[in-house]
């Protein structure tokens, strides 16, 4: 039963007589059954199966948001009630009280409704009581539905509760509200509650497609979803809105761009030209839609709200790909399809981060400050490249560091030693103080240790380099050295007093995870293995930096002094990655300074005998000071190996100025194996 517009005759109107009113969209659609209403299915079962098996409550308590048909289901549970047929769970609808509780009904006097808001003191309390010892006047029940119930006052609901506990047998209680826990646990406890819910998008849009069809108007598209979602999932205010553009739309038809000035959206062309801009970088024609939008008058905050949505629709497009009209209901092919396009112009980081930054200025758009300065911000910062406030572009760049990018290319078949060796005059001029761990040469093993097989000229020093050696996307020290001074950056920016200890450090080898660190002096060591006061020391902060630049984890093996670490090769039987770094117990002391021989800082290049250890030193990277290389002098004649002692060099790293005093200092402790009276790292309090 569906009550149309009033027909009036030709001329009626004028001279004073009313003109005729149409019955709103929400009225005229009104549910008469439980199996008309929409969404509610968790609700309407129980209440239906009740119903029919004959077990229904004295009290009950319908609670959810506005709209979502809490009175409506108290008139169908009444009608249900009092159908001259029932209790049934569907209402014959030709009974005097169907029709009377129907669409157009004018009510029924055995079901009384209260509005509770205006009805919630004790008098009114009083005055229900009175008339529910009356036996109804027709019907089987006398129903008091009792809407807004949440404003009956505690003392209301006091002189209620006697009534709601015990009620006559011909007495049915109905209590309707948006707010339930302000109705007090005692009447609560005596009903049965059901919680009413939103509509699902889904199925409302579904349900206003059908009523235009009912009603004979044609929609354009987007228009539908549109009104789905500025009525928030509540049919009767999304009807109410569907109902005011058909009263506003010229013939039969509704626009869309009149659905959107009218119900305040942006324009799908308008959020296309700020998207289209920030993929482009093309700052004018961003902050010329801005422009666009204050000048029609838009209110700033919902072009934000808009443009977070799309960028949520870009984000699913670009994750579902061709699913995502699954999960965007209601959007036609054509936008999926445009959004598709849309999405592929930027990556998911890229995405992430301009929703973030968006979500961020809507948050911040409160208060007295200028929306559109806000809105300008906003698009300012969307438009900073991603390289400069990415994580993911820095994630990508570590990547290409250590040498992931070189999985997708051929890797070089390994050339054979003797011919990877070049000539003296053809090796270039080396950039590091710190020769790879690779090019070291063994010292001559302990009289107790087996002789090792002899090596054959100069040659069996040189050894392939890293980069053509090394499985794809595999660390190496090189990359370790490469980023050396950004780590000491990175240190000196978190805890300068780890920076003071770790700065005169270089990477000596890199195994598996396991770093091995040079020191300069053993005061050094101590204080990088020193654990700090709040938990974690400077191993910790130069731990984290490493993890920062290069996106690794290792662990430390602190020495003094790297030449002797590189000219004592580890023990066959205690590789370095199977010793504890960061455990002070386990770290071997370094050599004793009177037991080696030392050598000046740079020794002359020269055929490397089966007893002889020389190490050459290149530059150090850059950041540690420039300090030229010395010539290499003419090959001399060398004796014997039987008459030569072995020789082996311990570089030191360069010095700066600032670092005078503490390298002289580290030189006199090393070289005379001596110590000073007193000796303390000195600490910038600030930073502690």
């Amino acid at each position: 039963m569906r009550s149309g517009p009033v027909d009036t005759p030709a001329g009626v109107g004028g001279r004073g007589y009313p003109r005729a009113v149409v019955t709103a969209l929400y009225r005229r659609y009104r549910p008469e059954t439980f199996a008309e209403l929409i969404g509610q299915a968790h609700v309407t079962d129980p209440l239906r199966t009740a119903l029919r098996t004959d077990r229904v409550n004295h009290a009950y308590l319908f609670s959810g948001p506005r709209g979502c048909g809490k009175t409506t289901s108290a008139r169908i549970l009444a009608r249900c009630l009092n159908c001259a047929e029932g209790p049934t769970d569907t209402p014959c609808g030709v009974c005097p009280s169907c029709i009377e509780l129907g669409r157009g009904g004018g009510g029924s006097l055995d079901v009384v409704e209260i509005d509770a808001a205006s009805h919630n003191g004790v008098d009114d309390a009083r005055d229900l009581r009175e008339r529910a010892v009356f036996a109804p006047a027709r019907d089987r029940y006398k129903i008091f539905i009792l809407d807004e119930a949440h404003m009956v006052t505690p003392q209301g609901f006091n002189a209620l509760l006697k009534l709601v506990e015990e009620p006559p047998e011909h007495v049915k209680f109905i209590f309707a509200t948006t707010e339930p826990e302000k109705v007090i646990g005692t009447i609560r406890s005596r009903t049965h509650h059901y919680p009413f819910r939103l509509v699902p998008p889904a199925l409302l849009l579904e349900y206003v497609a059908h009523l235009c069809e009912e009603e004979g108007v044609t929609t354009e598209a987007g228009v539908l979803p549109l009104v789905v979602k500025a009525g928030g999932g509540s049919p009767r205010d999304t009807l109410s809105l569907l109902d005011q553009l058909i009263a506003g739309s010229e013939g039969a038809g509704v626009e869309y761009e009149r659905a959107t000035a009218l119900l305040g959206y942006t324009s799908a062309s308008l959020i296309d030209d700020v998207v289209t801009a920030v993929a482009e970088a093309d700052a004018a024609g961003a902050f010329a839609s801005v422009d666009r939008i204050v000048q029609t008058g838009q209110d700033p905050r919902r072009f934000v709200e808009d443009l977070l949505e799309r960028m949520r629709d870009l984000i699913v497009v670009a994750a579902t790909g061709d699913a995502a009209a699954s999960v965007l209901r209601g959007a036609p092919a054509d936008q999926i399809a445009a959004l598709t396009v849309q999405a592929q112009r930027f990556g998911a980081a890229e995405l992430s981060r301009i929703a973030d930054t968006i979500s961020d200025a809507l948050d911040e758009m409160v208060g007295a400050t200028s929306p559109r300065l806000h809105l300008e911000l906003m698009v300012a910062r969307m438009l900073v490249p991603a390289s400069d406030a990415g994580a993911a572009t820095r994630i990508e760049r570590l990547e290409r560091r250590v040498g992931v990018e070189s999985a997708q290319q051929p890797v070089p078949a390994a050339q054979p030693v003797a011919a990877a060796a070049p000539s003296p005059a053809a090796v270039p001029t080396p950039t590091f103080d710190v020769p790879p761990p690779s090019t070291a040469v063994p010292a001559p093993a302990p009289p107790s240790a087996p002789p090792s097989a002899p090596r054959e000229g100069p040659s069996a020093a040189v050894v392939p380099s890293a980069a053509s050696t090394r499985a794809p996307g595999e660390l190496t020290i090189q990359h370790v050295r490469d980023a050396w001074p950004e780590v000491l950056e990175t240190v000196q920016r978190a805890k300068r007093s780890a920076w003071a200890v770790v700065y005169t450090s270089y990477p000596l080898a890199l195994k598996a995870d396991v770093l091995t660190l040079a020191f300069v002096s053993r005061s050094d060591v101590e204080g990088f293995k020193r654990p700090g006061q709040t938990g974690g020391g400077v191993s910790e902060v130069l731990r984290s930096a490493i993890l920062d630049v290069l996106g690794v984890r290792v662990k430390f093996l602190p020495r003094v002094d790297g030449g002797a670490a590189r000219a004592e090769p580890a023990p066959a039987t205690a590789p370095v990655a199977e010793v504890p770094p960061d455990d002070p117990d386990d770290v071997p002391p370094p050599p004793d300074p009177a037991e080696r021989t030392v050598a000046p800082a740079v020794a002359p290049p020269a055929v490397v005998a089966p007893a002889v250890a020389v190490v050459s030193e290149p530059l150090p990277p850059a950041g540690w000071g420039a300090v030229a290389p010395e010539p290499e002098p003419e090959p001399e004649h060398r004796p014997p190996p039987e008459a030569v002692a072995p020789v082996v060099t311990y570089p030191v790293p360069p010095i700066r100025p600032d670092e005078a005093q503490r390298y002289g200092e580290s030189v006199v402790r090393e070289l005379l194996g001596a110590s000073f009276l007193e000796e303390t790292l000195i600490v910038p309090s600030e930073v502690r």
